[in-house]
């Protein structure tokens, strides 16, 4: 089993690259829908993050604008999140791991390089288009302002810097650009898998 971590700045087209690789008959794993899971109703975060953070609980769920709020009022709260949130994600991974069938796993984690995810990973690949494609693509959506953008952005770690730490980059300009790219990513790992 190959173990592929797929990221990309915000905006990038990780979420299409990663569609792609599943319709070539990869296992996508995707970091966000864990948290949203360990979230949800009876989700794995909740009972401690009602210790920590009460406020954050809504409905039973853990809220993320009640953790934002919280965050912005506190800064020093997002590292005791992480303490709860991160060793629930990692056995979330761990599990997906162990039920995958599928001879490529990919890992869909944005901030791969920024937590050192990439260390457990046979390769890495990173989605790219230039800053001003970027920026369209997130203000088309619609869900945030400029200044939000950019303060995610400026999280990152820049998108010619991820270019450099990954093994594959995937130009994401075109729908067909992508998915050539990622045909010949998932064909050139298929072919080290058979000769290994």
């Amino acid at each position: 089993m190959f173990l592929l971590g797929l990221t990309g700045s915000i905006g990038m087209g990780k979420s299409t690259a990663a569609s792609m690789f599943a319709d070539l008959g990869c296992a996508v794993w995707d970091a966000d829908a864990a948290v949203h899971r360990l979230y949800a109703v009876g989700g794995g975060a909740v009972s401690q993050m009602k210790d920590a953070f009460p406020d954050a609980i809504v409905d039973d769920a853990v809220s993320r604008p009640a953790l934002k709020e919280i965050i912005s009022l506190n800064p020093a709260a997002l590292k005791q999140i992480e303490r709860i949130v991160h060793p629930l994600v990692a056995q979330d991974r761990a599990e997906f791991i162990s039920q995958a069938t599928t001879d490529i796993v990919v890992f869909d984690i944005p901030l791969l390089f920024e937590t050192g995810g990439n260390i457990a990973m046979d390769a890495t690949a990173c989605v790219f288009v230039n800053d001003d494609v970027q920026e369209a693509r997130v203000m088309e959506r619609g869900t945030m302002t400029y200044d939000q953008f950019m303060s995610i952005r400026a999280k990152q770690i820049p998108a010619a810097e991820k270019c450099k730490l990954a093994d594959y980059v995937i130009p994401t300009d075109t729908l067909e650009e992508a998915a050539r790219e990622v045909h010949n990513i998932v064909m050139k790992i298929r072919s080290q898998l058979s000769h290994a």
